[in-house]
């Protein structure tokens, strides 16, 4: 195998590619990563036996077709720091040769017919999404997972497919984020009851669909999912066990008194009441009423805080305490000029934040202090 790359395009594609790989397997092959090219495209693989990936390279030159097996550390390096435009790479099978016009490395070789395969998309039944919109689902679920609870199902996020939608649901048990748009089911397409996704799979399919400004194709198959953007495929295993049911804990808004706030403002106000809290005085109270909101803190050794904001509420007081590492999570994956509804019944009961395009988070309440 011999070609010709350019370097920047092929650092790009392979930090995503390496980011699969395994630091550590008692399967050396699994360390590297595998580069294919023919006369109709060249392909970086990789895969951990639970997550596989596959990207097209562009800006290849192909002199001999082939494949080869590159060590993740040290080409990893080489591309870095490398300031040639244009890298060529040459390998025999047992010895791989890398050079530019100032550099050069040769490095031993494993066999790449002992790499394990990593499956194309060729499914025929499929649901289409927005890229845009999937990556919304993705950077507005991820963070409310909870990867080291001993109830497997919660380290992933939820897909629910609809035959004309897409819903996405995270939780750790202590908040509930739900996103939900648009998707179109191709060939009757449908997802089976627990599809859940590992957080390292969702976020490695955000990063595969960065440059993607079109859609995606997302196949639920027996025992995994695969996703094609628009050079990259994903396939992941789904993670197993029931997940909670979701739309029986989630809270009616009826009856909840609804508060619109701006996301820029609320935020700064919750950044700074939570300057005095610690591990065991996390809570911050939340003060509705009279035109302001009024956050306060009791933090003990570490000291007080109040902080007022302006708010447009004119009614009765309502307080609520809450951790304010939650609320901040998901103003976190707002603009900050954004508007957004809070819903609220009493200290005790669940908080509802939603947004107009889709998005709702759920905050159980923590106990009220004396």
């Amino acid at each position: 195998m011999k070609l010709t790359c350019e370097r920047e395009k092929l650092l790009h594609a392979f930090q995503t590619a390496a980011s699969v790989a395994p630091s550590r397997s008692p399967k050396r092959t699994l360390q590297n990563v595998k580069f294919e090219a023919t006369s109709e495209r060249a392909t970086l693989m990789a895969t951990d036996l639970e997550v596989g990936i596959r990207i097209d390279v562009l800006g290849v030159e192909l002199d001999v077709p082939g494949k080869m097996l590159l060590p993740v550390d040290r080409v990893g390096m080489i591309l870095r720091e490398s300031s040639d435009e244009k890298l060529h790479l040459e390998s025999d099978g047992a010895k791989t040769h890398v050079w530019g016009e100032r550099s050069e490395f040769y490095f031993p070789s494993e066999n790449p017919d002992e790499f394990p395969d990593t499956p194309e998309f060729r499914e025929d039944q499929f649901h289409q999404i927005p890229a845009r919109l999937f990556r919304e689902v993705v950077r507005r679920t991820v963070f409310a997972t909870d990867p080291e609870s001993g109830r497997y199902a919660l380290g992933g996020v939820l897909i629910e497919l609809s035959e004309d939608q897409i819903i996405a649901v995270a939780t750790d048990g202590r908040r509930l984020a739900r996103q939900q748009g648009a998707a179109r089911s191709v060939g009757g397409h449908k997802t089976r009851d627990n599809t859940i996704i590992p957080t390292r799979s969702m976020q490695l399919l955000e990063r595969a669909s960065a440059d993607n400004e079109e859609e995606i194709q997302l196949a639920v198959r027996e025992n995994d999912v695969l996703v094609r953007s628009q050079r990259t495929t994903v396939c992941t295993r789904m993670l197993e066990g029931r997940y909670p049911k979701w739309r029986d804990v989630f809270p009616r808004q009826e009856h909840m008194t609804r508060i619109e706030l701006n996301v820029g403002p609320f935020h700064a106000a919750v950044r700074q009441s939570a300057i005095v809290t610690s591990r065991e005085h996390r809570g911050v109270d939340f003060a509705f009423g009279d035109g302001r909101l009024v956050l306060s803190t009791r933090g003990a050794e570490l000291g007080d805080a109040r902080v007022e904001l302006p708010i447009a509420y004119e009614g009765e007081e309502l307080t609520v305490t809450l951790d304010p590492r939650f609320v901040a999570d998901f103003l976190r994956v707002l603009d900050p000029d954004q508007t957004f509804t809070l819903c609220l019944r009493d200290s005790e009961s669940p908080v509802v934040c939603s947004t107009g395009d889709g998005y709702s988070y759920v905050i159980m309440p923590l106990a009220t202090r004396d």
